[in-house]
């Protein structure tokens, strides 16, 4: 295992991160503020408790999940791109450098920074709402999970993408409205019957409610059914990963 290309790859794509700093944190901390102002605080204040728990703690794990997949896919793509996109890829190809070490580098950089905004959003809704932490080692567990699984997801979509708009349309046609509608401002419990079977597609919802499990002990689905589906969809990326380094796709032309 070549340490410093790794090594190499990560301190070179977190100063990137430095470098852009209020793109990177500032942005999304801000909106995810503006989502408490209005979810948490304006119509919170009118709802009762879901499940024993207040209508602005209850938001709190959903609002991180949203800025925690959102962040993982466009660190990830963007970091894959930007070097198939200068040609700077090739560099790193003539490089003693195996595939492995490179997805490390790459996703091990988009991964840091997700958790690292995923803990700053958690301390920017202590500003605004009174909530507990149940099991915290679940919760850091899940939160490292889910930024490894869509960092991998969002390097795919970088490898993928042949333009600034590709880059784009998963995370915004996709990847947001999955979100929106995967339990993030309520529980799908709330809905009717037919609603509820469908969003029990949604992939996102397991990953919510595994993640609010931690927090407060309640959830839509079992815990070991969302931990399942994220480890699931993991192996799925892994697997689409190692088959893009052996075929060359988009990567060697």
């Amino acid at each position: 295992m070549n340490f410093y290309a790794i090594r190499a790859i990560y301190l070179f794509e977190m100063a990137r991160a430095r470098r852009t700093l209020m793109q990177s944190v500032a942005s999304p901390v801000v909106s995810t503020a503006l989502y408490f102002v209005v979810f948490g605080s304006a119509i919170g204040s009118h709802m009762v408790e879901i499940e024993g728990v207040s209508y602005g703690a209850f938001i709190v794990p959903g609002m991180i999940m949203l800025s925690l997949l959102t962040q993982s896919v466009a660190n990830a793509s963007f970091g894959i791109y930007m070097p198939r996109f200068s040609g700077t890829i090739y560099e790193i190809h003539s490089a003693p450098i195996s595939y492995i070490e490179i997805v490390i580098g790459y996703v091990g950089a988009a991964a840091s920074k997700s958790v690292i905004l995923g803990l700053i959003t958690l301390a920017v809704a202590r500003l605004f709402v009174e909530f507990h932490i149940q099991h915290p080692l679940w919760m850091i567990g899940f939160l490292i999970l889910t930024s490894v699984t869509f960092s991998l997801f969002g390097f795919i979509i970088g490898v993928w993408a042949d333009g600034f708009e590709k880059l784009q349309i998963i995370p915004l046609m996709i990847i947001t409205p999955l979100t929106f509608l995967g339990g993030t401002f309520y529980s799908i419990n709330m809905l009717p019957p037919i609603w509820q079977t469908l969003s029990l597609f949604n992939p996102v919802v397991y990953l919510v409610s595994g993640f609010r499990w931690s927090f407060y002990g309640v959830s839509d689905v079992s815990v070991s059914i969302s931990l399942g589906m994220t480890v699931v969809f993991l192996v799925v990326c892994l697997i689409a990963v190692r088959w893009i380094f052996l075929t060359g796709y988009r990567l060697k032309t």
